[in-house]
Order: structure tokens, then C-alpha cells, then sequence
């Protein structure tokens, strides 16, 4: 810390001109004010960044986002004792930090989704044949899943624009990817000629259609990137937008894999009939429900809990089991005899 708490309350004292809930925290005046008394009394000179612990300046911390985070605090601390409302700065709650993370919680929950979709690749490598049509896709989708949360992590240990941008458009490319090989798997896109899973064989209508899926993809996710990047300003309406519908139309054709029979509009395996509904079919629903009940925590926005845990860092720590549970279907769904394996490859065990 630059300053001791006592001056820094004594410059907030000096600096309190308005209410803290006459507008957002970062645009308040007792805010500004005292983030300009802490800068001219902490960071002048050529040592003012020598004088961060060696963790702050590890993690990019300059003295005035140190003078930022303290008068945040202090002002924080006035509402509790005071009963009145915890404002949000620049669009983040106030939060402890700890060895320079801004959100240590959202850090760690991040990695336990890295651990989980680590753990799940190596489920796939192990459990799913080697000349399965679908396991090369279901392992990038791991790896690129895996990149996303790193950058996660990364973002929430410190915001800044290359950090939030990285963050986003990993996050956008596994929800991409996620529903490009869906659709793959669903109708079965996947070159069958090469693996010698499946009697039926690959026409090149199905070839011209992956590629004409891959391209779409492609220029999808290189159109969504470059917005975002050329734009004067981040467009997070539109981001959310467009994961939120990638998302779904996700969800949506895993749901109609779990249809009964009776109502299924897809064939879930190139050889068996429409009618043919193993009992892991039940499972992408409840993955449905479970990923839109963890997502609605982010609608319970609230100040964190004794300002380390918030609805954000509940969604992270609630998808890291999901994505655990996914992995498991894959392998099941992977390994049904649906596939109609052929002479010479033999299934592995799930268990």
C-alpha cells in the first residue's frame, strides 16, 4: 500500500463533496477527489512505482490504480458502516484483491473449469477409440476450451482492454466450436470413410457441406472478432448477443438428440433408426438445465460477499462440475453401439 488507511480517510474527508449515490462509484466526486489527493501525495517521482510490493507490479499495477483501489475501499467501507448502497467502479464491485488479482475468486473458479476440461480431454484420449469419426473434434474442443479459461483467469486477474479482449474471444471460440462440432456429430458431417466406424458411407454432398460449415464458422468467428476490434468502443450488448444465440442453438439441437422417440427429428446415429434412443440420450437436457440455471446466476447481480464472492464467480464455480458431467456424455455417446463398430475396432470400456 502507497499510504497508510489514516491518510488516505483524512484525504477522502477533504474530498467528499457529493453522496456516494449521486452517480456510479468511478464518476462520483468523493471518488475523483480522492484518488487526486492520493496521486499527488503518492505518485510523484520517478520511484513511485518502485515503492508497489512486488506483486502489484507483477501484475501491472500502477499507483494510480493503487490510489484507485484504496479510495474504492474506503468509500466501500463509509456505505457499510453507514447503511447505505455499495456502488459498482468502472462496471466491476468492489473487490479484495490478493497478490495483485482483482477477483481471486473468479480467478480460481477459472481453474478448476481448466482442470476439469484438462481432465476431460484426457477422458477422451483414454475412453474413446482411436478411429472414432468424432474424437479429433471432441479434443480440440477440449484444448479450446482449456485456452479459454486460461485467458479467464488472466482477465480477472487483471482488467485491462488486451486482457478483456482475449478473454471474450477465447470465450466466444469454445462456444463457437462447441456448435460447430455439433452439428458435425448431429448430422453427421464427419468423414466415416477414413475411421471405419460406420457402414454408411461419406457422400460428397456431406464433404461439401462440412466444408461449406467450416467455412461459415470460420467467417463468423473472424466477422464477430474484427468488430469488436475496430469499433471505437467495445460492444458488450452486442458480444453477449452473440454468444448468448450461439449458446442456445447449442443447446437447442442436444435437446433435440434427447427427444423421446416418438418425437425425434434426428437421426442420432447414421446406422440405427430415428426410433433408436440409448439411455444416455436423457443427458443433454439435463446438461441443458443445468447450463441455464448456472447462467441465470449472472442475473442475480449483488454487491460480494464480504466483498471476495459475487454472482460471476458462482457461474464460474458452477460450470466447472458441468463441463465434467459433458465429458462423461461424450464418452458414453461415443462409445454406444450406435456406431456400429466394425472388424478390427473394438470399443474401450467406459468405466
Amino acid at each position: 500500500m502507497l499510504t497508510t488507511r489514516n491518510l488516505l480517510l483524512l484525504a477522502l474527508s477533504l474530498a467528499l463533496i457529493a453522496t456516494t449515490q449521486a452517480s456510479s462509484g468511478d464518476r462520483a466526486e468523493d471518488f475523483r477527489g480522492c484518488v487526486s489527493i492520493c496521486e499527488s501525495r503518492t505518485c510523484e517521482g520517478s520511484l513511485s512505482k518502485l515503492s508497489l510490493p512486488l506483486a502489484l507490479r507483477l501484475t501491472g499495477w500502477t499507483c494510480t490504480d493503487d490510489c484507485k483501489y484504496e479510495c474504492m475501499h474506503l468509500i466501500t467501507d463509509r456505505a457499510i458502516e453507514h447503511g447505505t448502497r455499495v456502488q459498482q467502479y468502472y462496471g466491476k464491485w468492489p473487490f479484495w484483491r490478493f497478490m495483485g488479482m482483482q477477483e481471486p475468486a473468479s480467478v480460481l473458479f477459472s481453474v478448476f473449469n481448466f482442470v476439469a476440461h484438462a481432465a476431460g480431454a484426457r477422458k477422451l484420449q483414454a475412453k474413446v477409440p482411436d478411429g472414432h469419426p468424432m474424437k479429433r473434434y471432441y479434443t480440440l474442443f477440449a484444448f479450446v476450451s482449456m485456452n479459454a479459461w486460461v485467458w479467464s483467469s488472466v482477465f480477472h486477474t487483471r482488467d485491462l482492454p488486451t486482457t478483456e479482449k482475449l478473454d471474450y474471444f477465447s470465450a466466444a471460440a469454445a462456444i463457437l466450436y462447441a456448435l460447430y462440432y455439433t452439428v458435425i456429430r448431429l448430422f453427421h458431417l464427419y468423414p466415416t470413410e477414413t475411421s471405419r466406424l460406420t457402414a454408411v458411407p461419406w457422400s460428397s454432398s456431406k464433404s461439401a457441406a462440412l466444408v461449406a460449415w467450416t467455412v461459415v464458422c470460420a467467417c463468423a468467428f473472424l466477422i464477430h472478432v474484427s468488430y469488436l476490434t475496430l469499433l471505437p468502443r467495445f460492444d458488450y450488448t452486442y458480444n453477449m448477443a452473440f454468444n448468448l444465440v450461439v449458446g442456445l442453438a447449442h443447446n437447442l439441437l442436444w435437446l433435440c438428440y434427447s427427444l423421446p422417440p416418438r418425437l425425434s427429428i434426428i437421426r442420432r446415429y447414421s446406422g440405427r433408426p430415428r426410433s433408436y434412443r440409448p439411455a444416455h440420450a436423457a443427458k443433454p437436457a439435463i446438461f441443458a438445465l443445468l447450463t441455464t440455471a448456472a447462467t441465470a446466476l449472472e442475473l442475480f447481480d449483488f454487491p460480494p460477499w464480504r466483498r471476495i464472492i459475487d454472482a460471476h464467480s458462482l457461474w464460474h464455480l458452477a460450470t466447472a462440475p458441468i463441463a465434467i458431467y459433458w465429458y462423461d456424455f461424450l464418452v458414453e455417446d461415443a462409445c454406444d453401439d450406435g456406431w456400429r463398430l466394425q472388424k478390427g475396432i473394438t470399443a474401450r470400456p467406459i468405466a
